[in-house]
This record gives C-alpha cells, sequence and structure tokens, in this order.
C-alpha cells in the first residue's frame, strides 16, 4: 500500500511559510507536531510506502522534504508526487513537464497520476485538500481540516481504522 502524504494542514497546522529558504510554522504548535500519529498508526503495517505529496517537494526540493520528517517516516519514502524530472503527457513524446502545469493541478490529479503511471490502485492519501476529488474515490481519502491535521481525533481515528480495515 502506499500512503500519499501531505505536510501543511496534516502533520501541523496549514499555516506554514518560508523565510530565507526555510519553512516555519506561523501559528502556535511546531513543524511535524502531529507526525508521531503516522509513525503510531503505521507501526504494524512494515509494507507501506510513503509518497510525498505535498508541494514541500516542488519548492525545498524531495530530499530537503523528505529529510524534514522524522526519521521513522522518511525511511518509508519513496518517492514524491513531483519530481524536477517529471515529463508530461503520458502518451507521446516526453516534454519537460512545465511546473505550472503541476501547480495547477489539483491535489486528486498529483495524486492519480502518480498512481496511473506507477500501476498501483492499493493506495490512501493524507491531505486537507479535498478539491477536484471525486466522490467515487473518496474512500482513499482522509480529510483534515487545516488547523487541526492529524491532531483532530477523527482523522487520526479514521486513518487506524482504514489500516485495521488492512488485517481481515
Amino acid at each position: 500500500m502506499i500512503l500519499f502524504l501531505d505536510y501543511d494542514g496534516v502533520l501541523h497546522p496549514d499555516e506554514v511559510y518560508t523565510r530565507n529558504g526555510r519553512p516555519y510554522l506561523a501559528v502556535e504548535g511546531k513543524l511535524f507536531m502531529w507526525a508521531h500519529v503516522v509513525e503510531d498508526a503505521l507501526a504494524d503495517f512494515p509494507d507501506i510506502r510513503i509518497v510525498i505529496s505535498s508541494s514541500w517537494a516542488r519548492f525545498l526540493g524531495f530530499k530537503r522534504a523528505k529529510n524534514a520528517l522524522p526519521r521513522a517516516l522518511a525511511a518509508r519514502v519513496i518517492g514524491a508526487t513531483w519530481h524536477s524530472h517529471m515529463k508530461f503527457p503520458d502518451d507521446g513524446p516526453p516534454l519537460q513537464y512545465p511546473e505550472t502545469m503541476w501547480d495547477q493541478m489539483t491535489r486528486y490529479e498529483q495524486i492519480e497520476r502518480w498512481a496511473k503511471r506507477a500501476g498501483i490502485t492499493d493506495w490512501i492519501a493524507i491531505d486537507d485538500n479535498d478539491e477536484g476529488w471525486p466522490e467515487a474515490l473518496r474512500h482513499h481519502l482522509i480529510h483534515t481540516v487545516s488547523n487541526l491535521g492529524l491532531g483532530h481525533e477523527k482523522a487520526a481515528r479514521e486513518l487506524r481504522s482504514i489500516l485495521a480495515g488492512r488485517n481481515r
């Protein structure tokens, strides 16, 4: 199973900005303050891998985005929905993927494109952005509240419930 993981609005409140090239949280709390919820939920599932579906990969680069995570989560990361060498379109001659096109895609479209290219169907996403998410595929999404993220017990419970369903 792949877990598409957003950062802002999921692992900490959505009020993250950069100053001198470094992210900072502009509200009370700290970056990755709810990352332990994901770590704890994944503890019994060593086969689950993470794909970063956060704009951190686009703006800070994949390596910095991955290394910003707590070590246990970073060890599970196998990629990101954005990569500096992305090509588009899927059929036809390889063209340099225009960054602005990626920026205009909904988070769902970014995830769908990655999953399609990887040929995976067993995945979930945790994100505070549900724009454009098809109703028929909402069972793949754990939708968080931007200022509460996984600090909101309802979202944390939903993650644990989905993973528990894998043991059946």
